[in-house]
């Protein structure tokens, strides 16, 4: 279908090239900018955010304005969404492993809806990164590329051989029990669902296990049960696995300015709650201040919004994951640290009493905010400390 190098600028401005970026390290990299730049030898490129963990990265990177990050969609949807006006889409993904990152490209094209002409790139910084065909219609395309990035082209019908033998486990016929095998875990690292912490690997071998739609174990490694109730019910086939670290790489935040100045005393404050990590934090970026209740929620939240130069007042108690590397916060910030299972009890306490069940209030004073807060702890225990930053 496609001619091999030699005629790409015959027919680059015929193709249209979609690109879905998936994740933070093929920014962090700098793999994402080098393969638009790339690509853009093959025809007209436009690129979009594939799932919500890249935007930081992108955000620091400085490419919003290259890569769109307004859409809050899972990989596949981004694809099919791309797809409508592109003649092929490029995923671009760098996983902690080949095996995580075929897993990851072979279910991703299998949850498409719009049978998309698929390349994957995966790992290209890396002695094992490939690139995939996953039609066979676009090998001559996907040639060309990796001679370009010097990487391998893998055969589809091989990888999804290999994923179908590691990844897919159905051992009962019990259509109310699912079982899935997660590929290239290493053992101590964290185990996320939909974005929430479920649980720990002990093994490199780990399978979860649902029942009527709540996770009920982990072969291989250890349930938080506390994680699985912020989950609640899920389709666990179809639900989106992480392991390890939301992002690896030890990159220097970007700051971006905000015209709304913080603290002011003459003007209404807009203060914000956040109970849930795997929320849209970035919707809370004109925040004045973020209420966050739990260690990971915290961490996460104060880590993006210290781009936005948005302080927040987490409710911690101790139980965290480390979820990233390195977190961040912004000067004026206060961590509440309670006795184990305190956090959610506050939490709700400060949500009914000062938030009065919404998500959002505005206020006149932060100081005089903060010390409803503790007065609230106070009246609930006397073991806590604070934290200011």
């Amino acid at each position: 279908m496609y001619k091999k190098t030699i005629n790409r600028q015959k027919n680059h401005q015929k193709m249209r090239i979609g690109v879905v970026v998936h994740g933070p390290q093929i920014v962090d990299t700098g793999f994402a900018e080098k393969i638009l730049c790339l690509l853009k030898n093959y025809g007209t490129v436009k690129a979009r955010l594939g799932g919500t963990m890249g935007r930081t990265a992108v955000i620091d990177a400085n490419l919003e304005e290259t890569i769109d990050i307004n859409y809050k969609l899972l990989p596949s949807q981004s694809i099919d969404k791309i797809s409508e006006d592109s003649d092929v889409v490029f995923l671009i993904n760098y996983g902690k492993s080949s095996v995580t990152g075929h897993a990851f490209g072979y279910k991703v094209y299998n949850r498409c809806k719009s049978d998309p002409n698929l390349i994957q790139i995966e790992r290209p910084g890396e002695p094992d990164g490939t690139i995939i065909p996953w039609k066979f219609n676009q090998i001559d395309l996907a040639d060309a590329v990796a001679k370009d990035l010097k990487l391998k082209v893998m055969d589809p019908s091989e990888v999804a051989e290999a994923v179908e033998t590691n990844c897919i486990c159905n051992p009962t016929e019990d259509e109310s029990i699912v079982y899935r095998k997660i590929a290239g875990v290493s053992a101590d690292e964290n185990i996320f669902l939909n974005g929430i912490v479920v649980g720990k690997s002990t093994s490199p071998d780990v399978t979860l296990i649902a029942e009527n739609g709540v996770l009920t174990q982990i072969l291989g490694g250890i349930i938080k049960e506390h994680g699985v109730e912020k989950l609640g019910k899920i389709e666990l086939d179809v639900a989106v696995v992480k392991t390890g670290l939301l992002r690896r790489s030890g990159i220097k935040p970007r700051i971006i300015d905000r015209n709304i100045e913080l603290f002011n005393k003459h003007n209404k404050l807009n203060i914000s709650y956040l109970s849930h990590a795997a929320e849209d934090i970035y919707k809370l970026k004109d925040s004045d201040l973020v209420v966050t209740v739990g260690d990971d929620t915290t961490l996460v939240a104060a880590d993006i919004l210290y781009r936005f130069r948005v302080p927040i007042i987490g409710i911690t108690d101790g139980d965290l994951d480390r979820v990233v590397e390195e977190g961040f916060r912004t000067v004026g910030s206060m961590i509440v640290e309670l006795e184990s299972g305190y956090d959610d009890i506050i939490g709700k306490k400060i949500f009914s009493e000062l938030f009065n069940g919404k998500q959002t209030m505005e206020i006149e004073n932060i100081e005089n905010f903060k010390s409803k807060i503790i007065q609230i702890i106070s009246n609930t225990t006397s073991s806590y400390n604070l934290k200011h930053n």
